[in-house]
């Protein structure tokens, strides 16, 4: 049984009473409660102004997309849309939609929805618009009837339907009543204006969000949960030892030890899987010491890469930018490795040959598994006269870190996960100079990289984007903007008594909470 305390029974029974915090807010169900601890702390409800991970969770349960990703391998499925053509040339999108798919206040989803939303998403400029940038334009998209939506891509996009699950669609009434002088941006800081199976009950920054399962949704199924509290737990320990004890029902941010110590424990079921998320170290190219591309190479060189995988268990070492099971990897890359006679030739051809300077490293606050990746980095450059300053910060924090290269760190702890299986989404999110600002990419800036990116992602031979992809890796890896880490594999944690979790290795921590249910 679930024990909740009396802060959280509140939560629970004020959900409803709190539904006019958020326009188009359903009163909940009579049905379960089921409680999720996560480190997303949420800050916004807008699908086109974020992409980290606690903004997917909105997108994949208040909002709805033209298909979706589900399983492993993920498989695109029919979500708004419910069947679409393409042309043989690869440049023409037909999407039927599903008539009776509609908005949380009762409006339909029409093509004309569709058309706003990708304009709205380009004009900001923001969150997933990096996706579909060269390839989807204002002029691109043609509504054809009501419930008809053609797209004619700029450029052939193998990739167009796996972007699409991550481009909500958004109601224009809603925006354009509150639109403001951003196109709703800060209406949409504390309000809604999906179609999604859930709207928001209660909203607390940094502490808690109830979801209230819409009892007029549109889809077909689902499972029991008809209250999701979707809880802010900042340590990773604090998860599983609340799951232990039955606090939460699920845990989606566990170290390899919190995995090891739920193994065979009554009343917890663990899920391991290949996953697709990784972790790397960026660092500042263009700020301060690290701006120096020798040291940069003498760090990579220095740190301990076994024993960053011994301390992370459940996970495969990087080799280069690209996970190794994605299509483009070269497996005959080089990459560093610990060669410490390697890293002390690379300090002696930078601005710093004898050492003696201080870097910082950043974290998330509570992602003890990254603190632990940065006592390896901190034991491996004493070997070559650095020290390191750790310092957690919350997320927020670190997003404003990363707008400029004055502000961001020397070292950037980020986790990257996929949003779709193709190479561009690590090549262009993680390396491409317009990311610059954001926290997949803060400074790197390089344009000969930012070529090789652009031609990859519109090349429609496979040959020829094999090696395009391999270039590139090699160009990376020579400017070291990163100390390539590892490639995780998923791990959640639920109570036992937890069905319909269904395992997607596309943004794991990003929990579809519809076919969600509890047993007695």
């Amino acid at each position: 049984m679930l024990k909740l305390d009396r802060r959280q029974l509140m939560v629970g029974t004020m959900a409803a009473t709190a539904a006019a915090a958020l326009p188009g807010v359903a009163m909940a169900q009579q049905g379960k409660t089921l409680v999720i601890g996560n480190q997303g702390a949420q800050t916004h409800f807008d699908p086109h102004a974020g992409q980290d991970y606690p903004t997917s969770v909105l997108m994949r349960n208040l909002y709805d997309s033209l298909v979706d990703a589900v399983g492993a391998p993920p498989q695109i499925v029919p979500r708004v849309a419910t069947d679409w053509t393409i042309s043989e040339d690869g440049l023409v999108y037909t999407f039927n939609l599903n008539p009776e798919a509609h908005f949380h206040d009762g409006s339909p989803i029409t093509a004309e929805a569709v058309k706003y939303s990708f304009d709205r998403i380009q004009a900001i400029g923001r969150g997933n618009n990096w996706m579909i940038e060269g390839v989807v334009g204002p002029d691109t998209i043609e509504v054809v009837d009501d419930h008809t939506v053609v797209f004619t891509l700029m450029e052939p996009f193998a990739a167009f339907l796996q972007v699409l699950p991550w481009i909500s669609i958004v109601n224009p009434a809603i925006i354009e009543a509150n639109a403001g002088d951003d196109m709703g941006q800060t209406y949409l800081l504390n309000n809604t204006a999906g179609s999604g199976p859930f709207t928001v009950g209660r909203y607390e920054p940094e502490s808690v969000i109830v979801f209230n399962r819409d009892p007029d949704g549109w889809r077909e199924g689902g499972g029991n949960a008809d209250t999701i509290v979707w809880r802010y737990v900042r340590e990773n320990t604090n998860q599983r030892l609340m799951l232990q004890r039955g606090e939460i029902h699920m845990a989606v941010d566990l170290t390899s030890d919190d995995m090891k110590a739920l193994e065979g424990m009554r009343g917890v079921k663990t899920v391991i899987e290949p996953g697709d998320r990784t972790f790397s170290m960026k660092m500042n190219t263009e700020v301060g010491p690290t701006a120096d591309v020798n040291l940069r190479k003498a760090i990579s060189y220095a740190f301990d890469y076994d024993e960053m995988l011994r301390v992370a268990g459940y996970a495969d070492l990087m080799q280069g930018p690209l996970p190794s099971n994605l299509f483009g990897h070269d497996s005959d890359l080089e990459v560093p490795r610990r060669d410490l006679e390697k890293a002390r030739e690379y300090l002696a051809k930078s601005a710093y040959p004898d050492g003696g300077i201080t870097l910082d490293a950043v974290y998330v606050t509570g992602l003890e598994q990254v603190r632990l990746w940065l006592l390896v980095l901190l034991d491996s450059l004493r070997d070559i006269n650095i020290d390191l300053n750790i310092i957690p910060a919350t997320w927020p924090d670190m997003l404003r870190m990363a707008e400029s290269p004055e502000s961001f760190p020397d070292i950037f702890t980020v986790y990257l996960a996929m949003g779709y299986a193709d190479p561009d989404v690590i090549a262009f999110a993680g390396y491409h100079s317009s990311r610059n600002g954001g926290w997949q990419n803060p400074v790197y800036n390089n344009p000969e990289v930012d070529s090789l990116i652009e031609q990859a992602r519109f090349e429609p031979d496979t040959e020829r984007r094999l090696e395009l992809y391999e270039e590139l890796q090699g160009r990376i890896v020579d400017d070291a903007p990163d100390i390539f880490g590892v490639v995780e594999r998923s791990k959640v944690g639920l109570r036992d008594n937890v069905e319909g979790f269904v395992f997607t290795p596309i943004i794991v921590q990003a929990v579809d909470f519809f076919p969600l249910s509890l047993t007695d």
